[in-house]
């Protein structure tokens, strides 16, 4: 630790991201990206907002829109919302810090899943929120009843729907019962898997003002690269998050990611069709580990949760890093021995199988 470090940087527990390798070859199952990329329109759009202006690329000389006014109109169309609903950022990790700093910070416990995205604690610690984890029911079910509490004791609530890693939805009632539990705080819905099977919150906007949605389009819309994510909630909660990003960083989306997001919105058609191939997959990589004796979680994510009852899933891991596929493991509590595995392409799939058939073989003979 250096000497020139403050205190809290020294207590701070990163969050850790998968790991980037660039291997030949490599099978890329550890960081759920999206195995489609982008639609072909975000690309072309992306290729004109660089070679704009004047003389051909003179418009990356100047600020992007602070306001991101076009993509939030995309947003808000598509959801169904006003563009004063619709809050941007770089990326869904920064839409949550900055709502993290703008809700929570009421002094008492900010409540969340304790298996679910490794994020939200490293936030609390960061910020100076008291984190108070609920435990998932043994099936890795959330637990409703576990939430209650006297309305304004906790800071409020962050859930992932679907839940990361496990990658089980919860159904829209149990999101309402959830809101109804706490009206006078926020609620955080973090949709980022979402279209990949489960019910949006969206909807619930209307009736329940302390519902802030986030999503992102690292996932279904394969733009991990551009680093968008954006917020869906009442015009009063997307002012607090206006306000905190105003004494952050004024310019967060920069103009390629902002022409690329807008057109991903219109190209439907590509992201429907990649969304539908990516949960058929989903489905046969499913069939695939259950017949080799791996219990799967239902997932409603493009990735799958799977453990195996002989094999150690840190072991199963590593052998398969040393044939160039990479899953990702977490080492803790509850969920050591399960591997979170990225729904990739058909033939991707099949090699991770045809790999851990290999191996679950041998343990078996």
């Amino acid at each position: 630790m250096s000497r020139f470090w403050s205190p809290l940087v020294q207590q701070l527990k990163p969050y850790v991201a998968g790991e980037q390798l660039d291997l030949p070859g490599l099978v890329k199952l550890n960081t759920n990206e999206n195995p489609y990329g982008p639609a072909p329109e975000v690309l072309a759009a992306i290729q004109r907002a660089a070679q704009s202006g004047q003389a051909g690329g003179d418009a990356l000389r100047l600020y992007p829109d602070p306001q991101s006014s076009a993509l939030r109109q995309a947003i808000a169309t598509h959801h169904g919302v006003t563009p004063e609903q619709v809050f941007v950022g770089n990326g869904s990790d920064e839409v949550l810090a900055h709502a993290f700093q703008a809700f929570f910070r009421h002094g008492g416990p900010l409540l969340m899943p304790d298996v679910s995205y490794s994020f939200y604690p490293v936030y609390g610690q960061l910020y100076g929120i008291p984190c108070e984890t609920v435990p998932l029911r043994a099936d890795f079910s959330v637990d409703l009843q576990g939430y209650a509490r006297p309305d304004g004791v906790c800071a409020g609530v962050v859930i992932a729907n679907p839940n990361a890693p496990t990658g089980i939805a919860l159904p829209l009632d149990q999101i309402e019962a959830l809101l109804r539990l706490h009206p006078n705080r926020v609620v955080l819905v973090d949709e980022a898997y979402v279209d990949f099977g489960a019910q949006s919150a969206v909807n619930l906007l209307d009736r329940h003002p302390n519902l802030l949605v986030v999503q992102t389009l690292s996932k279904s819309r394969g733009l991990a690269g551009l680093r968008v994510g954006y917020a869906l909630g009442s015009t009063e909660l997307i002012e607090g998050l206006a306000r905190i990003k105003g004494c952050f960083n004024s310019y967060p989306l920069d103009r390629l990611a902002q022409a690329g997001a807008v057109a991903s919105f219109a190209a439907q058609g590509y992201f429907t069709q990649t969304c539908s191939r990516v949960m058929q997959s989903r489905d046969r990589l499913t069939q695939g580990l259950d017949a080799l004796g791996f219990e799967v979680l239902p997932s409603a994510t493009n990735f799958v949760f799977a453990r195996h009852p002989q094999r150690d899933a840190a072991e199963l891991a590593q052998a398969l890093k040393a044939q160039a596929i990479l899953v990702r493991h977490f080492p803790q509590p509850r969920i050591a021995q399960f591997l979170r595995i990225t729904v990739g392409t058909d033939a991707q799939c099949e090699r991770l199988l045809a790999a851990l058939g290999g191996m679950v073989g041998t343990a078996q003979a």
